[in-house]
C-alpha cells in the first residue's frame, strides 16, 4: 500500500515518447517498412514527415486506451480511520485485512474494525479501526476488568448502558481514556428506603455505604446502634434499611453447680440396700451476663462472663451386694404378714407421726442398727426389714410389739 496521491496518466506529454527509426536503409539504398509487433499489417507508405507527426500520437491513444485501463481499475480512493485519526489514501488492497497489513495496522483481541476483517473494499469506502483499553471497572461496589473502544470515560459509560445523570463517576466523563486504560468508580443512583424511630425515609443516593445513606436521610446512628445490614455494605436499589436503636447493660447471677453421685458396691450390705455415705452438696457459680435491647425490645441474655465460688461435693451412695438369708431359726413360723398389717398397713416406707418409728415393723433406728441394719428401717427392702424382725424376736420375743405381737400367733 502507498499514501502517495496518484497523478492522472493524461498528464504525461507526447513530447516524451522516444520513437526508433521506423526505416531501415538496404545495401542498394532503397528504403523498406519496419512493423511494430509481429504480424501487423503493412501499411501504404507515407511520407517521411507525416510519419513522424502521426506516430507519437497513436502511441500515446494505446497506451491510454490499453496498458493503464487495469490499473486505473485497481487503484481505490478510502478513508482510513485509526482510533479517531482519519486519512484519505489511495490503495491496492482487496480487503480490509490486506489494507491494515500494507499500512501497518495490527489488530489485538480487543480491537474492532468496520468492515469487519477479510470484508471487500471499493473506492470510496470507509474503514475505521478502533483500539481496545482496559478499564478497571468498579460498577456499583461489583469489581471487574472490562475492555472498551470508547475513547472517553463519556463513551465507555454509554458502551456499557450506565447513565452517569445522578451517578458518582470517579474522574471527569470528558476524560480521554488512554491505549493504557483506567480505574474507574461508578455508582448509580439508587433508591433505598430507611425507617428509623417508627419512620420511613426514602432517598435517592449514589452514596457508597449504607451507613451514608442513613446520614443522607437524617438519622443519626448513636451508641450501640447499627443497621438490619452491614453498615459498611454497598446499598442497593429498592432496598430497605432498619435502624436498630441499642442499649446494653450487664448482670450478674449466682447459678447453683449440680453436684454427682457416685455408687460404691459394699459387699457388708445386704442386696437391695442402699446407703449414702456422703451427702452431696451443689456449688455456686458466679455468671456475668450481657442484656441487649433491640429498638425496645429485651433480647435473649448472653453470658459473657463465669466463675466458680464453690466446688460442689459429690454424693457418694454404698450399694449393698451380701445376699439376704432365707430364714432365722425360730421365727419361721410366725404370722409376720399379719404383724407388718397391725403395725404399719403393710407399707415398707411407712413413717409414724413423730418420724421416731419407720418401716413395716416400726423399728426405731437405734435398735435397727443393733440388729445389723444399716441408715433408716424404711429405706432397706420390705426382704430384709422380714429379717431382722425375726431376729429381734428371737431375742426379744413379743416385748417390741405391745399391741400387735399377738397377731404373730394368728
Amino acid at each position: 500500500m502507498s499514501s502517495t496521491q496518484y497523478g492522472t496518466p493524461y498528464e504525461a506529454s507526447v513530447e516524451t515518447v522516444y520513437l526508433p527509426p521506423q526505416q531501415t536503409r538496404t545495401d542498394t539504398g532503397a528504403r523498406r517498412p519496419t512493423s511494430h509487433r509481429r504480424g501487423a499489417r503493412p501499411r501504404a507508405a507515407r511520407p517521411e514527415g507525416s510519419v513522424r507527426r502521426l506516430l507519437p500520437r497513436a502511441l500515446v491513444v494505446a497506451f491510454l486506451a490499453g496498458g493503464t485501463t487495469a490499473f486505473v481499475a485497481e487503484d481505490k480512493a478510502v478513508e482510513l480511520n485509526v482510533d479517531g485519526q482519519p486519512r484519505r489514501l489511495h490503495t491496492f488492497a482487496d480487503d480490509v485485512t490486506e489494507l491494515l497489513t500494507d499500512e501497518g495496522v495490527d489488530l489485538g483481541a480487543h480491537d474492532v474494525v468496520a468492515p469487519g476483517p477479510g470484508e471487500r473494499i471499493a473506492s470510496g469506502d470507509e474503514v475505521e479501526v478502533r483500539y481496545g483499553r482496559p478499564l478497571r471497572l468498579t460498577l456499583d461496589g461489583e469489581r471487574r476488568e472490562v475492555w472498551t473502544t470508547a475513547r472517553t470515560v463519556e463513551g465507555a459509560l454509554r458502551q456499557f448502558g450506565v447513565r452517569p445523570q445522578g451517578a458518582y463517576v470517579s474522574t471527569p466523563t470528558a476524560r480521554r481514556i488512554g491505549r493504557a486504560g483506567l480505574t474507574l468508580d461508578v455508582r448509580t443512583e439508587r433508591t433505598v428506603t430507611v425507617m428509623a424511630d417508627g419512620r420511613a425515609r426514602t432517598v435517592r443516593t449514589n452514596a457508597a455505604t449504607v451507613r451514608e445513606v442513613v446520614g443522607e436521610a437524617g438519622v443519626t446512628l448513636r451508641g450501640q446502634d447499627t443497621t438490619s445490614v452491614p453498615p459498611e455494605s454497598f446499598p442497593r436499589d429498592g432496598q430497605t434499611v432498619t435502624v436498630l436503636r441499642i442499649t446494653r447493660g450487664r448482670e450478674v447471677r449466682d447459678e447453683e453447680i449440680p453436684f454427682e453421685e457416685r455408687r460404691v458396691p459394699d459387699p457388708m450390705v445386704f442386696e437391695g440396700t442402699e446407703l449414702v455415705e456422703q451427702a452431696g452438696e451443689p456449688g455456686l457459680r458466679r455468671v456475668t451476663y450481657l442484656l441487649r435491647t433491640v429498638n425496645g425490645v429485651r433480647q435473649q441474655p448472653r453470658r459473657i462472663r463465669s466463675e466458680v465460688v464453690r466446688e460442689p461435693r459429690e454424693r457418694v451412695v454404698k450399694v449393698g451386694t451380701r445376699p439376704l438369708p432365707s430364714s432365722v431359726a425360730g421365727a419361721d413360723h410366725l404370722n409376720w404378714e399379719g404383724l407388718a398389717a397391725c403395725e404399719s398397713g403393710g407399707r415398707p416406707d411407712a413413717v409414724d407421726a413423730s418420724g421416731t418409728y419407720g418401716g413395716l415393723y416400726q423399728f426405731d433406728t437405734h435398735t435397727w442398727h443393733t440388729l445389723g441394719g444399716h441408715g433408716r428401717p424404711q429405706d432397706a427392702p420390705a426382704a430384709e426389714q422380714t429379717y431382722r424382725a425375726k431376729k429381734l424376736y428371737v431375742r426379744r420375743g413379743t416385748a417390741p410389739w405391745p399391741h400387735c405381737g399377738s397377731r404373730l400367733q394368728g
